[in-house]
């Protein structure tokens, strides 16, 4: 059993991390160890069909304030971009996860809703680079999953009690790690790679705009993705955070609770309380 990142790096000096959680799961539910990779082999499949359907196809929502924007990031990628192709399809499978969770479509929550593009883009975009197997991707999901669960005993994911970087970030953190272990890093690596992502969104408010999981959720999506991406590249480089990740989430939850409540998903602060974030809201419940 494990509480912490510190007790998770420390199991698995003796076994390889994802059969440390996968044992935890096995204790604590009494599931078979074969169930355990079905459902993430079921749970990736829902995620990377979240991921690729509004690539092409914009999805509906009322009101439709994120419509379309993965289909514009899909075929910007294949100009001369940025941040490169690799990216900039990342971007867009997060945006269409959002896009499908704001139309009512089916998604994977990992580890919430508003944060349901983060994990399935980031770890398609490794799983695609690394050229990693079925079990591969599952195993790095089983890490991701033990990573939010730390998170969850110790802090929180969610945007009503701590903010974006509760939800977003956990996200960006748990696929930081996952990208580390399908890269073969070691557990340690996967701790550095938490503390990094989680330090690059410290603070970030929740304002969804008339309070609805659209605006500024998918954008935050996508750079979530990429703050995943380049926090586990610093991690496999041989950087490390002076501060252990277990404390790094302890100052993510005081932070959290620090945010007053008007930026903690009531829709009253941050850009939801905008002239113009007001009036979609105005027209938006008008309408109703």
């Amino acid at each position: 059993m494990y509480n912490t990142i510190s007790q998770l790096i420390s199991a698995s000096r003796e076994k390889p991390m994802h059969e440390v959680i996968i044992d935890d799961e096995m204790a604590l539910t009494g599931v078979p160890r074969g169930d355990v990779y079905l459902r993430m082999h079921t749970s990736f499949s829902v995620m990377q069909k979240s991921a690729l359907k509004a690539l092409d196809t914009p999805q509906h929502m009322t009101p439709p304030l994120i419509k379309g924007q993965s289909s514009l990031q899909h075929k910007y990628a294949d100009g001369a971009t940025l941040c490169g192709k690799e990216v900039n399809e990342m971007m867009a499978m997060a945006l269409s996860a959002s896009e499908v969770n704001a139309s009512m479509g089916r998604i994977c929550a990992a580890p919430t809703a508003g944060s349901c593009g983060i994990l399935p883009a980031v770890i398609t975009t490794a799983a695609k680079k690394l050229g990693s197997n079925k079990n591969e991707i599952a195993e790095a999901l089983i890490v991701a999953s033990g990573i939010g669960a730390v998170i969850m005993r110790n802090a929180t994911v969610s945007g009503a009690e701590g903010g974006c970087q509760a939800e977003c970030g956990a996200a960006a953190a748990m696929a930081a790690a996952a990208c580390v272990y399908l890269s073969h890093g070691t557990p340690q690596m996967c701790a550095e790679a938490v503390s990094i992502a989680l330090i690059n969104c410290m603070g970030l408010v929740c304002d969804p705009v008339a309070g609805l999981v659209q605006l500024p959720c998918s954008f935050r999506n996508a750079s979530q993705s990429a703050n995943a991406l380049s926090s586990a590249d610093m991690a496999l480089a041989g950087q490390t955070c002076p501060i252990p990740a277990d404390e790094v989430i302890e100052a993510m939850f005081r932070v959290g609770h620090a945010l007053p409540s008007s930026l903690r998903e009531t829709a009253e602060g941050g850009i939801a309380a905008t002239q113009t974030g007001k009036k979609i809201s105005a027209e938006f419940f008008a309408a109703k």
